[in-house]
């Protein structure tokens, strides 16, 4: 309850001194825009620090060796709960935009934090934005940012080594642009929150960068197949990892 109280009291804060944290990077913007993209991933991965430390979340990375530095990423991960962007988000080493369902465009400061570091909204009700979403993603990566998304498509609730099925959209991203994908496999998430509602616990994570893979060295039956073959990687790792929580 007390961990809880606490992040709750620490977004207030960060919410209110947003305000002024706006004006500056409007400055900084028109001076150095790049400095201001910099600046803004390296504010919102110190609140999730932040979040993560009074949340008591121990997290043990794995492969983080394996992320591209030089070219951005279409990093694609299993989703089993809130704090998965929180965790991954505060390890990215470049300018990274999540991909987030159009719900989050309620919530005032956190999306304008959101579009600051080129976080995408998708409609999965309409395809034809969804459509859109992708193609604008596409462009980001192009222009030398990582794009993070959870292919599942939504929160996954069942058994901890279970997966829903890959969207096979969300791979156009990297067969258009041409850029790396680079597998994340989360373990253990779930209990750090929603497996006991409303209340955030102490909690060991384990998350593993899988070694990138790119699609134009991949077999022909591999690459169209390529929803299912990353899925059995991530799948592979989880249960690898399942011991290590």
């Amino acid at each position: 309850m007390i961990r809880t109280l606490l992040i709750i009291i620490f977004l207030i804060i960060f919410f209110i001194i947003s305000i002024p944290l706006f004006l500056i990077e409007w400055l900084i913007g028109k001076i150095n825009p790049h400095a201001k993209d910099i600046s803004s991933l390296r504010i919102v991965q110190t609140a999730f620090k932040i979040i993560r430390f009074i949340g008591g979340i121990h997290t043990t990375v794995i492969g983080y060796e394996n992320i591209p530095k030089d070219k951005p990423v279409l990093f694609i991960g299993n989703h089993r709960g809130f704090f998965d962007t929180i965790i991954s988000y505060s390890m990215m080493p470049g300018i990274t935009g999540f991909v987030a369902k159009k719900e989050m465009l309620n919530y005032p400061f956190l999306r304008t934090w959101m579009k600051r570091v080129y976080c995408l909204f998708l409609d999965r009700d309409n395809i034809r934005e969804g459509l859109k979403t992708i193609l604008t993603a596409i462009d980001q990566v192009k222009n030398g940012i990582s794009v993070f998304i959870f292919p599942e498509g939504t929160r996954n609730k069942g058994d901890e080594l279970s997966l829903l099925p890959f969207h096979a959209g969300s791979f156009k991203i990297a067969e258009k642009s041409g850029c790396p994908i680079v597998p994340v496999a989360l373990n253990n998430t779930i209990n750090i929150f929603e497996g006991h509602l409303p209340y955030i616990k102490k909690t060991h994570v384990v998350l593993e960068y899988c070694s990138p893979i790119y699609m134009n060295e991949m077999e022909k039956e591999d690459r169209k197949k390529i929803d299912v073959y990353c899925q059995k990687i991530i799948k592979n790792t989880i249960e690898k990892n399942h011991t290590l929580v």
